[in-house]
Protein backbone atom coordinates (compact mmCIF):
# COMPACT_ATOMS: atom_id res chain seq x y z
CA UNK A 1 0.00 0.00 0.00
CA UNK A 2 3.02 2.38 -0.39
CA UNK A 3 0.88 3.99 -3.88
CA UNK A 4 -1.79 5.62 -1.19
CA UNK A 5 -1.18 8.97 0.08
CA UNK A 6 -1.34 9.44 3.35
CA UNK A 7 -0.65 13.16 3.46
CA UNK A 8 -2.48 16.47 4.30
CA UNK A 9 -3.05 17.45 0.96
CA UNK A 10 -3.84 13.52 -0.49
CA UNK A 11 -7.55 13.95 -0.05
CA UNK A 12 -7.57 14.66 -3.98
CA UNK A 13 -5.49 11.66 -4.79
CA UNK A 14 -7.73 10.11 -2.89
CA UNK A 15 -10.61 10.35 -4.30
CA UNK A 16 -9.52 10.62 -7.91
CA UNK A 17 -8.11 6.56 -7.30
CA UNK A 18 -11.73 5.79 -5.93
CA UNK A 19 -13.61 7.12 -8.86
CA UNK A 20 -10.95 5.03 -10.89
CA UNK A 21 -11.22 1.72 -8.95
CA UNK A 22 -14.91 1.68 -8.65
CA UNK A 23 -15.09 1.04 -12.30
CA UNK A 24 -13.64 -2.29 -11.82
CA UNK A 25 -16.38 -3.13 -9.48
CA UNK A 26 -19.11 -5.28 -11.82
CA UNK A 27 -22.12 -3.79 -9.62
CA UNK A 28 -20.72 -0.60 -9.94
CA UNK A 29 -20.49 -0.57 -13.88
CA UNK A 30 -23.82 -1.91 -14.34
CA UNK A 31 -25.45 0.62 -12.22
CA UNK A 32 -23.92 3.52 -14.07
CA UNK A 33 -23.79 2.37 -17.82
CA UNK A 34 -27.74 1.37 -17.08
CA UNK A 35 -27.40 -1.95 -18.94
CA UNK A 36 -30.35 -3.70 -17.21
CA UNK A 37 -32.75 -0.95 -18.04
CA UNK A 38 -31.08 -1.12 -21.77
CA UNK A 39 -31.86 -5.44 -21.69
CA UNK A 40 -35.02 -5.40 -19.49
CA UNK A 41 -37.87 -5.62 -21.85
CA UNK A 42 -40.13 -3.82 -18.83
CA UNK A 43 -37.45 -0.65 -19.06
CA UNK A 44 -37.13 -0.71 -15.51
CA UNK A 45 -40.50 -0.27 -14.48
CA UNK A 46 -42.25 -2.48 -12.28
CA UNK A 47 -45.04 -3.71 -14.08
CA UNK A 48 -46.10 -3.71 -17.49
CA UNK A 49 -49.37 -4.48 -19.32
CA UNK A 50 -49.37 -7.17 -22.40
CA UNK A 51 -51.97 -9.27 -24.19
CA UNK A 52 -51.61 -13.02 -23.92
CA UNK A 53 -50.26 -14.81 -27.02
CA UNK A 54 -50.54 -18.28 -26.38
CA UNK A 55 -50.61 -21.01 -23.18
CA UNK A 56 -47.99 -23.57 -23.02
CA UNK A 57 -46.57 -25.46 -20.32
CA UNK A 58 -43.08 -25.54 -19.14
CA UNK A 59 -41.19 -28.50 -17.81
CA UNK A 60 -39.32 -27.83 -14.90
CA UNK A 61 -35.54 -28.55 -14.87
CA UNK A 62 -34.06 -31.32 -12.63
CA UNK A 63 -34.24 -32.87 -10.24
CA UNK A 64 -38.46 -31.92 -10.54
CA UNK A 65 -40.87 -32.68 -12.98
CA UNK A 66 -43.88 -30.71 -13.35
CA UNK A 67 -45.58 -29.21 -16.36
CA UNK A 68 -45.82 -24.99 -14.79
CA UNK A 69 -48.58 -23.55 -16.67
CA UNK A 70 -47.17 -20.77 -18.71
CA UNK A 71 -48.50 -17.78 -20.99
CA UNK A 72 -46.42 -15.86 -24.09
CA UNK A 73 -47.46 -12.56 -23.90
CA UNK A 74 -46.54 -9.05 -26.06
CA UNK A 75 -45.34 -6.04 -24.25
CA UNK A 76 -47.73 -3.22 -24.78
CA UNK A 77 -45.42 -0.13 -24.38
CA UNK A 78 -42.95 -1.77 -26.67
CA UNK A 79 -44.30 -5.29 -28.86
CA UNK A 80 -42.14 -7.48 -27.27
CA UNK A 81 -42.67 -11.12 -26.21
CA UNK A 82 -42.24 -12.83 -23.21
CA UNK A 83 -43.42 -15.85 -21.34
CA UNK A 84 -44.51 -15.12 -17.66
CA UNK A 85 -45.68 -17.74 -15.28
CA UNK A 86 -49.53 -17.93 -14.11
CA UNK A 87 -49.09 -18.74 -10.28
CA UNK A 88 -51.21 -20.63 -7.74
CA UNK A 89 -53.77 -23.87 -9.40
CA UNK A 90 -56.07 -23.37 -11.72
CA UNK A 91 -54.79 -20.03 -12.71
CA UNK A 92 -54.42 -20.50 -16.35
CA UNK A 93 -57.89 -22.03 -16.63
CA UNK A 94 -59.14 -18.55 -16.04
CA UNK A 95 -56.65 -16.75 -18.58
CA UNK A 96 -57.55 -16.49 -22.04
CA UNK A 97 -55.71 -15.77 -25.01
CA UNK A 98 -56.19 -11.96 -26.33
CA UNK A 99 -56.79 -11.20 -22.69
CA UNK A 100 -54.88 -7.94 -21.17
CA UNK A 101 -52.50 -9.05 -18.70
CA UNK A 102 -50.59 -7.14 -16.14
CA UNK A 103 -47.05 -8.83 -15.27
CA UNK A 104 -44.40 -8.04 -12.75
CA UNK A 105 -40.76 -9.57 -12.69
CA UNK A 106 -40.88 -12.86 -10.62
CA UNK A 107 -37.89 -11.13 -8.58
CA UNK A 108 -35.44 -14.09 -6.73
CA UNK A 109 -31.76 -13.50 -6.31
CA UNK A 110 -30.68 -10.69 -9.07
CA UNK A 111 -33.93 -10.26 -10.41
CA UNK A 112 -33.87 -13.63 -12.53
CA UNK A 113 -35.82 -16.49 -12.93
CA UNK A 114 -36.83 -18.30 -9.71
CA UNK A 115 -36.78 -22.26 -8.41
CA UNK A 116 -37.04 -24.63 -11.48
CA UNK A 117 -38.45 -22.37 -14.30
CA UNK A 118 -35.69 -21.79 -16.44
CA UNK A 119 -35.52 -18.52 -18.07
CA UNK A 120 -39.37 -16.96 -17.23
CA UNK A 121 -38.69 -13.98 -15.10
CA UNK A 122 -42.18 -12.33 -15.03
CA UNK A 123 -45.41 -13.40 -13.58
CA UNK A 124 -49.19 -12.67 -14.28
CA UNK A 125 -50.71 -10.94 -11.38
CA UNK A 126 -53.76 -8.98 -12.83
CA UNK A 127 -56.19 -10.15 -16.12
CA UNK A 128 -58.58 -7.75 -17.24
CA UNK A 129 -58.06 -5.17 -14.51
CA UNK A 130 -58.92 -8.17 -12.03
CA UNK A 131 -56.65 -9.30 -9.50
CA UNK A 132 -55.18 -13.05 -10.40
CA UNK A 133 -55.42 -14.25 -6.99
CA UNK A 134 -58.93 -13.04 -5.74
CA UNK A 135 -60.32 -14.56 -9.34
CA UNK A 136 -58.66 -18.09 -8.42
CA UNK A 137 -60.06 -18.03 -5.13
CA UNK A 138 -63.40 -17.45 -6.84
CA UNK A 139 -63.76 -14.03 -4.59
CA UNK A 140 -64.56 -12.16 -7.87
CA UNK A 141 -65.97 -12.84 -11.47
CA UNK A 142 -63.79 -12.27 -14.58
CA UNK A 143 -65.37 -8.98 -16.23
CA UNK A 144 -66.14 -8.99 -19.95
CA UNK A 145 -64.05 -7.46 -22.26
Amino acid sequence: MANKGRGLGSGKKLLDRRKRMRWKERLYKNRMLRLKERADPLKGSPQAKAIVLEKRQVTAKQPNSALRKCVRVQLVKNGRQVTAFAPRTGAIKIINEHDEVVIEPIGGTKGRSKGDLPAIRWQVIKVNDQSLNALVRGKIEKGRR
